[in-house]
């Protein structure tokens, strides 16, 4: 993790599905998710880049412990990347598995989403 101070410790749970803990380090709102992201944890994943109340949003997802990813998850972080983009942010997705990074390759979203092999280099400039 970057240096820093990580504050704004929160929690979201769907049980056996995707697990969200959302902190906030040097201003930069992070995301760390584990578990599955599908259609039934695409609302959970929604709300947690949910970056509406915050002007020019920097928003990191950690993906380390995402193990499946389906369209769903697509969709949710193009239109969060669209979002924030408007706003004057940016959305950066780290650490992806070989599974997920393939998902994202193979549509696309590599080349339009700012994609990590670390949480540290997601974090840096």
């Amino acid at each position: 993790m970057a240096e820093g101070e990580m504050t704004g410790v929160e929690r979201v749970a769907q049980p056996g599905r995707l697990s969200v803990v959302s902190t906030a380090t040097d201003g930069v709102h992070v995301v760390s998710l584990a578990g599955e992201i599908d259609h039934e944890t695409g609302d959970t994943l929604r709300q947690a880049l949910d970056a509406c109340d915050t002007p020019r949003p920097r928003i990191v997802v950690d993906l380390r412990q995402v193990t499946f990813m389906d369209s769903s998850g697509i969709n949710v972080f193009i239109a969060a990347h669209r979002t924030v983009s408007e706003a004057g942010g940016w959305l950066r997705l780290a650490a992806p598995g070989e599974a997920v990074m393939r998902t994202l390759s193979i549509v696309g979203v590599d080349a339009v989403i700012d994609c990590r092999d670390t949480l540290r280099q997601a974090l840096g400039n």
